[in-house]
């Protein structure tokens, strides 16, 4: 009995020993835990700093690349706006010696008119340009002939002088703009007259080819009909006759019809029998001419 009792005292002190290394192992494998995932939470936020690092320089390498394209491209249309204005002063002072040429040669006596040989390239030119692109030269070309004024270094009888010239400058183009719009207007007048005229050649046209009056003045060719109007049985003409109806009109139609009777006339009077004719009418060969002369003669009488 004491073996057993001292027996189990001492699987109880080993169960208890057991027990409080189990506990001590438990509470440093839970330290050690803690202080891996502390661990892992600073690897991640340094992780996060470098990334968020790297992602703000790529940032900034990529705003600089945009930047650098955005002024070669703002070089690049302020370098190609520089040349257009440059043409556009060119241009405009070759147009002004030439309004000045002009008005000179006006003046002159006996001054020819010049041929503007480059007029039509330029408009074909001007043709093919959009919208935005006139609107750039429109405003580029008043930006060179409206010039700013510097009315601080004017004194009042100065800036009098140029109010007075500008006046006169608003109503010459107030006249012209005047006489530009009743110009279209009157061409405009003289358009629908020969509009109006050729109306009306064409419907007299149409009249004598036997089609509707609106058959050339329309806005389609006359169509050629393959069946008859009025009837509801089809046309037995061919396509060469009805072609020929509305090229040619009535006129031709009765020639061809005349031509054909008269060829069927001359058939039926070069078909009808040859009557004999007596034998003094008839016409005679080389051997019977003495003869046929001789015996009707041979019992007349001569009286004298």
């Amino acid at each position: 009995m004491a073996d057993a009792a001292e027996e189990a005292k001492q699987k109880e002190a080993l169960n208890g020993q057991l027990k409080e290394y189990i506990a001590e192992w438990r509470k440093t494998r839970e330290k050690e835990e803690e202080e891996l995932k502390k661990l892992k939470e600073k690897q991640a936020a340094k992780r996060k700093e470098i990334r968020a690092e790297q992602e703000k320089k790529l940032n900034q390498a990529k705003k600089e690349e945009e930047e650098k394209l955005r002024k070669e491209e703002n070089e690049k249309k302020a370098k190609e706006a520089e040349e257009k204005k440059k043409r556009l002063e060119e241009a405009e002072a070759k147009r002004q010696e030439m309004l000045e040429s002009q008005k000179a040669s006006k003046e002159g006596a006996g001054g020819g008119k010049k041929s503007g040989g480059g007029a039509p390239n330029d408009a074909r030119r001007e043709m093919t340009k959009t919208k935005e692109q006139l609107e750039e030269e429109k405003k580029i070309a008043l930006s060179i002939r409206i010039k700013p004024l510097e009315l601080e270094a004017l004194d009042s009888d100065e800036i009098k002088a140029k109010a007075e010239e500008l006046f006169k400058i608003i109503v010459q183009l107030e006249t012209d703009k005047y006489d530009y719009e009743q110009r279209r207007v009157t061409q405009d007048y003289e358009l629908n007259e020969l509009k109006e005229r050729q109306k009306a050649q064409l419907r007299q046209k149409a009249l004598k080819k036997g089609l509707d009056p609106e058959a050339f003045s329309g806005k389609y060719p006359p169509p050629i009909r393959m069946y008859s109007k009025y009837e509801r049985r089809t046309d037995t003409r061919t396509y060469d006759d009805r072609k020929k109806l509305y090229e040619g009109g009535w006129e031709v139609i009765r020639a061809e019809s005349l031509d054909a009777i008269w060829k069927e006339k001359y058939e039926e009077w070069s078909k009808r029998p040859s009557k004999r004719l007596p034998k003094r009418f008839r016409s005679r060969g080389p051997g019977e001419e003495g003869l046929e002369t001789q015996k009707p003669l041979e019992g007349v009488r001569r009286r004298r």
